[in-house]
């Protein structure tokens, strides 16, 4: 997200390229659908470029919103993976987990991009495939089954690097700042923004300070005093949520 600040390049020359897709199966050349993201100049003859058969590309000028959701959904797919395996795939337990954790997204990229386009058609299903079958899903099922320790570290043989896990990191440390708050929704207290989250703060507290164990995840979820989703949504939507200096711009 702060590419362009850390490198110095110019935003217009930098692109994003997601999905909805799975690397093992691109590798295996089934059919599989992605975006690029960024300037028109870039992103629409590299669009064109790298269409195949059975690689289709789309192309898309929000470069803040799909690179953030980008990172959300490798977070959130941990999570799906230990509710998979704790619940025995519960269609029920993973549905809720489904609308509590978009509503957690859309709130997020509200923070951080101004007019973020909606959590539906490719990101909505980047966002499904990523918490149904990727290599973030996956090792939330492992760890909840105990056959994966934490203590391995998130670079795992044969399936590479576990973006989810620094990403948690990063996200909650992001949403956890001082200088932050919004009102919540019970009391109407200002509280920093990751209050907010509860499955954010849950998946922090298993993979990042390691306080809880994979059953805490379905605690949150199954916790009595949890707001409908569609408030947290009503929240971001309704308010100038909209905090530039989250990432590094005036």
């Amino acid at each position: 997200m702060r590419i362009f600040l850390a490198a110095g390049v110019p935003i217009e020359n930098i692109l994003y390229l997601g999905g909805p897709n799975i690397a093992s199966e691109i590798y295996n050349k089934e059919y599989a659908n992605a975006r690029i993201c960024g300037a028109e100049q870039w992103r629409k003859p590299l669009a064109k470029f790298l269409r195949q058969p059975h690689f289709i590309v789309w192309d898309n000028s929000d470069l803040v919103t799909h690179e953030v959701m980008g990172g959300l959904k490798n977070v959130y797919a941990i999570g799906a993976g230990m509710v998979a395996a704790l619940t025995k795939e519960s269609a029920t337990s993973k549905s809720v987990y489904f609308a509590h954790c978009t509503s957690e997204m859309i709130f997020i990229t509200h923070l951080l991009a101004e007019e973020p386009e909606k959590l539906a058609g490719p990101l909505l299903a980047d966002t499904y495939v990523t918490l149904l079958k990727g290599r973030n899903a996956w090792y939330g099922q492992m760890l909840a089954k105990g056959e994966l320790s934490r203590d391995m570290g998130d670079s795992i043989s044969g399936k590479g690097m576990i973006q989810g896990v620094s990403a948690v990191g990063a996200f909650y440390e992001l949403l956890s700042q001082s200088s932050l708050s919004v009102l919540h929704p019970d009391g109407n207290k200002p509280v920093a923004p990751v209050e907010l989250c509860p499955l954010l703060k849950t998946l922090y507290k298993i993979l990042i300070t390691r306080e809880k164990t994979a059953e805490a995840i379905l605690q949150a979820l199954r916790d009595e005093t949890l707001n409908d989703p569609r408030e947290r949504i009503e929240i971001a939507q309704t308010h100038a949520f909209y905090k530039p200096s989250l990432l590094g711009q005036p």
